[in-house]
């Protein structure tokens, strides 16, 4: 019997590891086993911001890949914590009764509801701004190295 409050911190917390996912489905479930790529590239490149610096070319696209697969898994706790009792039971209690207490939406379910959408939301914008920032500051830099006089290139 899967029971949604438990769900949804599992996705909260162990998500990016696709844990949330093996919860529900079990250990054969392929989505959880490619949510590993995007979380050890991410941890990957905060491991290259500590040994280079944040001057590194790759981290612009390195971290927010866990940045975005953080904030996926907050939205997909967001998802199971508002789910309603019947579906939820209907789609992962099937030989159950509808109305079982494993669906029902209690304190601990809104707070990780309230959780996800805080640690969610402050994790992708710091992503998306990281990122974003990286990229501009590459691209100045980038313009700045072009020989004096000579515009730099332009596509027509």
């Amino acid at each position: 019997m899967k029971n949604k409050t438990i769900a949804a911190w599992i996705a909260l917390v162990g998500g990016p590891f696709g844990m949330h996912r093996f919860y529900l489905f079990g250990a054969k479930d392929i989505t959880g086993w490619m949510l590993l790529a995007p979380t050890l590239l991410g941890l990957y490149g905060l491991q290259r911001a500590r040994q280079f610096g944040l001057d590194d070319p790759w981290i612009w696209l390195l971290i927010p890949l866990l940045g975005l697969t953080i904030a996926g898994c907050a939205l997909n706790a967001i998802v199971y914590g508002l789910m309603g009792a019947e579906k939820w039971n209907l789609k992962f209690n099937r030989a159950t009764a509808s109305d079982l207490a494993a669906g029902q939406t209690g304190w601990l379910t809104i707070a990780s509801v309230v959780a996800s959408l805080l640690i969610g939301t402050t994790i992708l914008m710091a992503s998306l701004a990281f990122s974003f920032q990286r990229y501009f500051e590459y691209q100045i830099e980038a313009t700045r190295q072009t020989p004096q006089g000579t515009p730099p290139a332009t596509s027509k």
